[in-house]
């Protein structure tokens, strides 16, 4: 589908209620390319994305290394033999060079500026870009650190709740202003400033709940899923345990709150 003119997306066949309608793909450019997170290894996908492709694929870029993001890369890189790039190695993602901070990619249609936004991830990569050549919007591809339609689950040790929101408040204040962001996982947003407002607003607000919760009665994070959570899935148990982790070692940080082992994701935690 084509968003605007020199930005193609396409929606990976991994659907799920972690990623949703499966994770975004995106192609940049018109003659010479940049992908974007060409997601999982599916040789049906690889294979539309060098069928839709208008020209040379150049670089494969990815916004971080999770499972639904990263591993076509490599195989993607290997039919069209393009460079692929990404924050740093991890143990499943093998980039050919980094790209980092401030790094920028050139297409014929837009100039891509990375920004490392960890938080999601520690790797966590967005890039701004800036249309060539012709007027358009300042796009931010926030791959998992912004995300239409559902909120961004941050799991320690990797993830990080004070960086994520750090992370959240420094694109805000991106300046000339974001004035459209294509996420990772859903429809494109309209209102980058409302949407993160929302995204933090909704965060002040769990961590206010989680506050009050240990304040006469000291809990784990797997205990607190209930009493913050209310007619959670099954499946989705695991993930906000995780996310209530996060934000007690952010309180943690801030010495609010207290346990013998804040890296035990089964520690008791009380207020300090």
């Amino acid at each position: 589908m084509t968003l605007f003119p020199g930005v193609v997306r396409l929606l990976a066949p991994n659907a799920s209620v972690m990623t949703g309608p499966g994770t975004n793909t995106y192609l940049i450019g018109n003659k010479d390319l940049v992908v974007i997170d060409p997601g999982p290894d599916e040789m049906v996908h690889l294979e539309r994305i060098v069928a839709i492709a208008s020209g040379k694929i150049r670089f494969v870029v990815v916004t971080h290394s999770h499972r639904d993001h990263a591993p076509g890369a490599r195989s993607l890189a290997k039919i069209t033999g393009a460079t692929v790039l990404g924050f740093d190695v991890r143990p499943n993602f093998f980039p050919d060079g980094r790209i980092v901070e401030g790094d920028a990619l050139v297409t014929d249609a837009y100039r891509l500026e990375a920004v490392h936004t960890p938080g999601h991830s520690s790797d966590h990569l967005c890039f701004v870009a800036d249309p060539i050549g012709e007027v358009g919007a300042r796009v931010l591809f926030s791959g998992d650190h912004i995300m239409q339609g559902s909120t961004v689950v941050i799991g320690p040790p990797d993830g990080d709740m004070g960086d994520y929101l750090s992370s959240l408040k420094r694109v805000s204040n991106i300046a000339p202003p974001i004035e459209l962001i294509a996420p990772g996982h859903g429809m494109l947003i309209s209102d980058p400033r409302a949407a993160i407002d929302a995204y933090l607003a909704l965060r002040e607000r769990r961590e206010a709940s989680i506050y009050r919760a240990i304040l006469n009665q000291p809990m784990s994070a797997g205990e607190l899923v209930s009493v913050i959570y209310e007619d959670i899935s099954e499946e989705l148990v695991r993930h906000a345990k995780r996310s209530i982790w996060a934000h007690l070692r952010k309180l943690h940080a801030e010495q609010r709150v207290r346990t013998e082992d804040p890296d035990d994701a089964e520690s008791i935690w009380e207020r300090s």
